[in-house]
């Protein structure tokens, strides 16, 4: 049995789609064209663009593949990582630059990490006195892109890191657990620190003494507005699979329209037959989807905007101000009015 099907963290729409925009911008830069990278996926080249679109690490495996076959470089990770500022981190940059100390930041980026669309899971290994060890461990056995993931993984945060700390910031020890690639000595140079390959393990380690580290930009208030945006922006509840994502994104994008069932099949390239079965497939079906991303948007722009409530109607695809209202309070249990006025 295909391994993608045996194991759900792999199909389920849990990671943002940074690393998948680098690279598209990466080809474009280039005169690439990435279209074709998305074929098969339920994904677009426009969508991993979008902050709230999410897929699974199974899609964003695939899109890696293809890009690296596009690409000219042999080190297009070190080349993405390098790239990356703390503004690149988005709210989670935000959150560690204005925490208390660099160990405070540490701690946050380890806790928030779905956030920032890492393909790789990321622990803390603090049981050596002489050194902290981060240790990434890849999702899949994919032999052909760990040296990518392990490249942009570990130059990415290398650059949040001086960017918290400044310029003098270098690990110890980087240990990589995939033979030396022709352009090692590029690692060297950026890490500045030793690199050893053909390891166990894939692990940078850091000198504890940075943990206690006072940062510049520190700020108690800023510093929790921040975190409280990141814990929002944290998975709640087991994923969504791929098809459910799909179907939520393309309902999203087009709710004014009021799209039905055969709309969506159509976009995805399905019979109405088929989607409907890989929903019930997955746990759920077309009208809950509906109804729940609606309810969403409604509520976002019942709170962040002064569109009439019957606008509020009309952009998630009622032409009826009163079936709005009765729909609304369906999902929710409260009147549109009601929830708006709500402090």
């Amino acid at each position: 049995m295909n391994r993608d099907a045996l194991d759900p963290r792999l199909t389920a729409a849990s990671i943002s789609t940074n690393i998948l925009s680098g690279l598209c911008l990466m080809a474009e830069d280039r005169g690439i064209a990435c279209e074709r990278w998305f074929a098969g996926l339920r994904l677009t080249r426009t969508q991993v663009d979008d902050a709230s679109v999410r897929v699974s690490y199974r899609q964003a495996s695939r899109v890696v593949q293809r890009a690296l076959r596009d690409l000219p470089e042999p080190d297009v990770g070190l080349r993405l990582g390098r790239q990356q500022t703390t503004g690149n981190f988005g709210l989670l940059g935000l959150a560690m630059m204005t925490a208390r100390t660099f160990g405070d930041a540490v701690a946050i980026g380890l806790q928030y990490s779905p956030v920032s669309g890492s393909l790789m899971d990321l622990e803390l290994d603090a049981s050596d006195p002489q050194a902290l060890c981060f240790v990434a461990s890849p999702r899949a056995p994919e032999d052909a892109i760990l040296p990518f993931l392990c490249e942009e993984l570990f130059a990415s945060t290398l650059m949040l890191c001086r960017g918290l700390v400044g310029p003098s910031f270098r690990p110890l020890r980087l240990e990589l657990a995939y033979p030396a690639p022709v352009y090692a000595h590029e690692y060297e140079a950026l890490f500045e620190c030793e690199v050893r390959f053909g390891m166990p393990r894939n692990r940078e380690l850091v000198d504890p003494a940075w943990m206690s580290r006072r940062l510049p930009a520190y700020n108690p208030v800023s510093a929790q507005q921040a975190l409280a945006l990141c814990r929002a922006q944290m998975p709640r509840g087991p994923a969504s699979g791929e098809i459910v994502a799909a179907v939520r994104q393309l309902l999203r994008a087009r709710l004014h329209e009021a799209p039905g069932l055969g709309d969506i099949a159509a976009e995805l390239h399905l019979t109405e037959r088929t989607l409907r079965r890989q929903l019930v497939a997955a746990g759920s079906g077309f009208r809950a989807i509906h109804d729940e991303v609606r309810s969403e948007r409604a509520r976002e722009l019942l709170r962040d905007s002064d569109l009439p409530i019957a606008q509020v109607g009309a952009s998630v695809g009622f032409r009826d101000a009163r079936e709005f209202r009765r729909a609304f309070k369906r999902w929710t249990g409260t009147a549109p009015s009601a929830m708006r006025a709500a402090p």
